[in-house]
């Protein structure tokens, strides 16, 4: 049974199964859901996760995790799903069959790996589903991202026809392939071993789809971006992770530990406690 470990003010950490804790939980309870999964490319997240399942065992524990999800959104809450292409056409498929969804959209986000992959096209992005319950959002808020300079002489890229000076002085309209986020692979920059997302990933996503009080949760913890962006935002959350929780803990606190480098990026170290919920705050529904 997945156990609270951590609290702030705004949020609660829980250590165990998502699965479990998903299914104890109340229906209706939050605004967004996040989902970034193991990828199941066999890498290390600690002695309870295991990242090397057959595709039929990953695809089974997919469809488990995201029917969970369902039904714990409000009407018009936002599911955003990141995973890898190939789990997400399966993913999308899926979530398409349910008549609670509508799909918004598919955001393919730009990172490079780090090698070509022989006999295959260079992959260069990563897959970001984005569902919504019921019709339509409840809040979507849209987002401008600023016009591309050249690093060498400071002028546009593009000319927009001629026209740039009819232009919205606040950039562009965010458009569904996602070119300016970067993956957290420096050691100085991640909270643990594996890759975590870039926090400016997860601030767009919230702006687009939370606003400030809104609810968020996250059940793959990971290194805690989620929980840290929704902490600056002023956003309540509830967070869920398998393996090691000291990364997240620390992420939040401003602590240092192994491989972490503190209060880097937008978020801002919070007061926490650590430990169980008072009794009479144990109720199945968190907000």
């Amino acid at each position: 049974m997945a156990k609270a470990v951590f609290t702030t003010d705004h949020g609660t950490l829980y250590q165990g199964d998502c699965i479990e804790l998903m299914e104890e939980m109340s229906p209706n309870q939050f605004d967004v859901i996040f989902a970034d999964p193991p990828f199941n490319l066999n890498k290390e997240y600690g002695n309870k996760v295991n990242d090397k399942l057959s595709d039929d065992e990953y695809v089974e524990w997919m469809y488990r995790w995201l029917d969970a999800c369902v039904p714990l959104l409000k009407n018009g809450g936002a599911l955003w799903v990141y995973n890898l292409p190939k789990w997400n056409i399966i993913a999308g498929a899926y979530l398409m069959k349910n008549d609670q969804l509508t799909f918004r959209h598919q955001v393919a986000v730009s990172m490079k790996s780090s090698m070509p992959i022989q006999n295959k096209l260079y992959p260069a992005h990563y897959s970001l589903l984005y569902f919504v319950k019921g019709k339509r959002p409840q809040s979507f808020t849209k987002v401008r991202t600023p016009y591309e300079i050249c690093r060498h002489c400071g002028g546009l890229i593009k000319d927009y026809g001629g026209h740039f000076e009819k232009m919205n002085p606040d950039g562009v309209n965010l458009t569904d392939i996602w070119t300016d986020l970067s993956p957290v692979r420096h050691k100085k920059t991640k909270f643990r071993q594996a890759n975590a997302l870039p926090e400016n990933m997860l601030d767009r996503i919230l702006t687009i789809s939370g606003f400030e009080g809104a609810t968020v949760f996250d059940p793959f913890g990971g290194s805690g971006t989620t929980y840290a962006v929704a902490e600056n935002k002023h956003m309540s959350w509830v967070g869920v992770e398998l393996g090691d929780v000291e990364p997240i803990i620390a992420r939040l606190q401003g602590g240092k530990i192994d491989n972490v480098m503190p209060h880097l990026g937008s978020s801002s170290p919070v007061r926490g406690r650590r430990g169980m919920l008072p009794p009479n705050q144990d109720n199945g529904r968190l907000f």
